[in-house]
């Protein structure tokens, strides 16, 4: 079985994770050697038969929400599975944008380690918070990872989300390091591999809409933050504190994502009739066909 990329996604980061797998492709001098899949919440009923019901997110109780933007991030604990506990995986968000070759990774050595990734930025990265958004996998060193059984066990309070989520759960010596520049978060530089708009509320392709993800309402280093976010929800409601989508700060970004989406949209990957609907579905911004227009040529 060819080394794989799993892009993991829902329904709200379709668009996403489509120009994700064209990016993936398209800046590989051997895009032959690996394969792409994407992982839909759609195809895994399990997610949907918890709708509503409570799980502890850093020790804070929550209830599961098929609608949230991120309902996908349990199925980063898949590509094992899917690889018969077998050979290399990489798995990947819905919203990470490959810009150099993903095959330096796919086939780097990994030195015994059964996970690479990079730890977080700020306070959680000094608490021993991993980020799970890119995640490079020895699968035949995962097979304790069964993703139906483990999400299952959120419910009957055996394990929490973020414990989960960030690999505390891992052992600490079988997790390596690799340069954060594989995982760059909101950052576009030339040493950047692949950009992670992981700040939700400036995603380059949500701007203007209506916010549609429930923001953390815990830290564990810093309760205070927790007790404000959780007087605002109860007082103002999900969301109204934010409201809608900003646009990112950084032009850039926004460029290559639409020279991205451009691109896909020229060679049949993302239909015009299906921008249409997501646009209409709120996926994506209004806007998407003039910013598209007035977006340059991506370089070869």
């Amino acid at each position: 079985m060819k080394p794989t990329v799993f892009i993991h996604t829902n329904h709200r980061q379709i668009v996403g994770a489509l120009v994700a797998q064209h990016a993936l492709k398209r800046n590989s001098r051997c895009p032959d050697s690996f394969d792409v899949q994407i992982l839909h919440t759609d195809d895994c009923p399990f997610l949907a038969a918890r709708e509503g019901q409570p799980y502890k997110r850093d020790g804070i109780t929550r209830r599961w929400n098929c609608e949230d933007l991120q309902s996908f991030t349990p199925l980063r604990f898949m590509p094992p599975e899917k690889m018969g506990y077998e050979g290399r995986a990489l798995v990947i968000d819905p919203d990470i944008f490959a810009v150099a070759d993903v095959w330096d990774l796919l086939s780097r050595d990994m030195q015994g380690a059964a996970i690479l990734c990079r730890k977080r930025n700020g306070p959680k990265g000094v608490y021993g918070y991993y980020a799970s958004s890119v995640m490079l996998l020895d699968c035949a060193k995962l097979r304790h990872w069964r993703c139906e059984e483990q999400f299952n066990e959120l419910f009957a309070f055996k394990r929490d989300y973020m414990d989960w989520i960030s690999l505390k759960l891992e052992p600490r010596e079988t997790i390596g390091l690799f340069e954060k520049e594989w995982n760059d978060f909101d950052r576009l530089t030339p040493a950047t591999k692949m950009l992670h708009n992981t700040r939700r509320i400036t995603q380059p392709w949500k701007t203007g809409l209506p916010i549609d993800f429930e923001p953390p309402d815990a830290f564990k280093p810093f309760p205070i933050y927790a007790w404000l976010m959780r007087f605002g929800r109860r007082f103002f409601g999900n969301n109204r504190l934010i409201g809608h989508y900003w646009r990112h700060p950084d032009a850039n970004q926004e460029k290559l994502f639409f020279g991205l989406l451009r691109e896909c949209m020229e060679r049949g990957i993302v239909s015009e009739e299906m921008l249409r609907q997501e646009m209409l579905r709120n996926h994506v911004r209004h806007d998407a066909f003039e910013v598209i227009r007035r977006t340059t040529l991506l370089a070869a």
